[in-house]
Order: structure tokens, then C-alpha cells, then sequence
């Protein structure tokens, strides 16, 4: 495959990614990623056509229009990759380097620099960019999936590749000048390759990643849903067999929150229980774990903590319930809630533990609400 191919195979290979990606996100609400994304793949495939027909159009428009462009499609490729990355401010460094690489090669270009070394400066620039996309894809290397990994080694040795090819391009006399820029461009077209199919398939892990923690997550309050809390909960159900401190639970519900609801709305309900969550939360460790039943019902599993202790925990959240005015756009609202509290016995299911939690939860709504009620001990039952 000759050079003049590959160059007409990255620009009908950019293309096609536009045409994909403008039916993908047709109708759809574009991420800012995606679009910046697809911006970059829109400036690649315009300056590798316009670098397919050097020699047709003039130079300035072949040559140093084709090659901004280029600079400008890799620097957003990474540009997409730091926002992926959650790195909004990538702007301000990965644009000022775009800027002094454009105004580099239009000032290499003007005063008829060798083209041998504005080609080999071009590629240093290049692999630059691309280099910065594999520093955003390296954050958090610790928690990294196989996928990141196999992207950041063969994008990183393509990189180093199409540097490489600069560098001999620059010091070394008498290299076959066909043969390196056969290899450029095959890195390059390797890469796009590469990059192309490894976005999509990050975007579609982390979206996978979203979904699942959904499934586990109250999207209203932030807080593990019954399914998320009941998983966590799993392990301490098994430790409860062990001698030493136990795993207190506690339930705790809204009093009359169904007229919050009924009077203001449920967007102004969901605003609420994301209040009195932050409220609650202040009052517990950062061991402890709170979850959303549903409705206004929530769960609190305080590891390590013994019946006397929890029930401490219990009134000072409360007390902090209580004496919180949530302020909505209608009105100041004032709640109380009503909590039962209870350990993790050796003997226990899920089933016997809530049975037993709401049960008290139910003798605080009986005996006028606004309290804290522990379940009976084992020997009361027993008795």
C-alpha cells in the first residue's frame, strides 16, 4: 500500500466515524466529550482530504490549511479524552499548545523551511497531542479496566512511533525518506483505527458502568436503593455469627411526609429527602451506610456498634430531623421522623431483622411519633 492510499484511507475513514457518529447522536442529547469528539473526527477527515490532493490544490491550502486542521483534530481527540476523564479545564492548556503548534508550522511553511523537517516537526506535534490523550487515559491507573490499559500501551507505542519517525526524519542523513513517512503514515492509520474503536467501546463501558450503579443507587437521594443497601448489608449478615461488637440497624421514616408530597409536589418531596439524607448523614460515621427503602423509609447499618450506641445515633438524628427547616420555593417545612433500632443476631435472616427493625418503627409511629423505639432483646422474646 502506497502512501497516496493511506492518506485516502484515513480520510474515508474519518468520514465514515462523522457520518456514524452524526446518526448515533441524532436526536439525541450529545455529551460534551462526544461532541468534542466528533468535532475532532470532522477536522481529520477535512485535512486528510485536503492532504490527498496536494499537488491538485494550491499548497497553501493542501499543505498548511491540511496540516492546522490535522493539529486541530488530534488536539481535540485528546481534548475529548481529558473531559471523558472528568478534566473540564483541559481548554487551557491543550489550546495554547494547539495555538503555538499552528502559528510553528505556518511560520515553518511561510519561510520555506525543508519540507523534510516541517514533516518531521509536524509528526513531533502529532504525537504530542496524542500522547496527552494517553496521559488523560492513564488518571486513576489503579482503577483502570483491561480495556483503559490495552489503549494507553498500543496508543502510547504508536505515539512513540510516529515521534520516532520525526526524529530520524530531523537527524538522521540519508534514511529512507519513502519508507519513513510509509511507517508515519501507517502508525498514523493504526491509530485512528485504535482510537476510533477504543472511545466507543470506553463510552459504551462507562455508560454499562452508569447503568449498573443505578440498579444499586436512589437517583433522588444518592443513597443505596433496598437492592444496593441489601447487597452491602450481605457481609454483616455473615459476621453477626462471629463473637464481638455487633452491626446495629436502623429504620427510620418521614412522619406524615405523604402530605409534603400531596401539597407541594413531588419534585419539592425529592428535594426534602435529599435534605434530611445530608442531614442524617452529618450524624454518622463514615463506616456507616444509609439507604433508601422507598417512600420516605431509610435504613442505616452502623457497623460495630452496640444496641446502647445506636440508639444514641438514633436520637441525635432525630433531634437534627427535628429541629432542620427545609426551605422550598412555597414553603418552610418542618419534619419529624420515627425510628426503630435493633442488632444483627447470630440467628438472623434479612427477613427476621427488617421484620424485627419495623416492628419497633411501628411502636414509635403508635406512641406519637418524633421517637426512637429498640427492638425487644432475644430474652424478652424468649420470655
Amino acid at each position: 500500500m502506497d502512501i497516496k492510499t493511506l492518506v485516502l484511507a484515513l480520510a474515508l475513514g474519518n468520514l465514515s466515524l462523522c457520518a456514524a457518529l452524526f446518526f448515533f447522536e441524532y436526536e439525541r442529547k450529545k455529551s460534551l466529550s462526544m461532541s468534542t469528539w466528533a468535532v475532532a473526527k470532522q477536522c481529520q477527515a477535512i485535512a486528510w482530504i485536503l492532504l490527498y490532493f496536494r499537488g491538485v490544490l494550491p499548497d497553501l491550502l493542501s499543505v498548511l490549511l491540511g496540516n492546522c486542521l490535522l493539529f486541530a483534530g488530534m488536539a481535540l481527540d485528546a481534548g475529548a479524552l481529558w473531559q471523558a476523564a472528568g478534566r473540564a479545564g483541559w481548554r487551557r492548556t491543550i489550546m495554547p499548545a494547539l495555538g503555538a503548534a499552528v502559528g510553528l508550522f505556518a511560520a515553518c511553511y511561510l519561510f520555506d523551511v525543508a519540507p523534510l523537517l516541517r514533516s518531521a516537526g509536524g509528526s513531533l506535534i502529532v504525537a504530542g497531542f496524542f500522547l496527552s490523550g494517553v496521559a488523560a487515559l492513564c488518571l486513576k491507573w489503579n482503577e483502570a479496566t483491561m480495556l483503559r490499559r490495552f489503549l494507553v500501551v498500543s496508543m502510547g507505542l504508536l505515539s512513540l512511533l510516529i515521534a520516532l519517525r520525526g526524529v530520524l526524519a530531523a537527524l538522521v542523513d540519508g534514511f529512507d525518506a519513502e519508507l519513513m513517512q510509509l511507517a508515519g503514515f501507517g502508525a498514523l492509520y493504526l491509530m485512528m483505527l485504535t482510537n476510533a474503536f477504543g472511545y466507543l467501546l470506553l463510552s459504551r463501558e462507562k455508560l454499562g458502568g452508569e447503568l449498573a450503579r443505578l440498579e444499586v443507587v436512589d437517583a433522588a437521594t444518592g443513597v443505596p436503593n433496598r437492592r444496593g443497601f441489601y447487597q452491602a448489608l450481605a457481609p454483616w449478615m455473615a459476621l453477626a455469627r462471629r463473637p464481638g461488637l455487633p452491626t446495629a440497624l436502623v429504620v427510620l421514616n418521614l412522619d406524615d411526609f405523604k402530605r409534603v408530597n400531596d401539597s407541594y409536589g413531588h419534585p419539592v418531596g425529592d428535594a426534602v429527602l435529599k435534605t434530611v439524607v445530608d442531614t442524617c448523614r452529618q450524624q454518622l460515621r463514615d463506616s456507616d451506610l444509609m439507604g433508601r427503602l422507598g417512600g420516605a423509609e431509610f435504613a442505616i447499618q452502623l457497623p460495630r456498634t452496640s444496641l446502647a450506641d445506636a440508639l444514641m445515633v438514633a436520637e441525635r438524628i432525630r433531634a437534627a430531623v427535628a429541629s432542620l427547616p427545609v426551605k422550598t420555593d412555597k414553603a418552610v417545612l418542618n419534619l419529624t421522623a420515627s425510628l426503630g433500632v435493633t442488632t444483627i443476631r447470630a440467628e438472623d435472616s434479612t427477613v427476621s431483622l427488617f421484620k424485627r427493625a419495623d416492628e419497633a418503627l411501628q411502636a414509635a409511629k403508635a406512641g406519637g411519633r418524633n421517637r426512637v423505639v429498640e427492638a425487644p432483646q432475644a430474652s424478652t422474646l424468649d420470655a
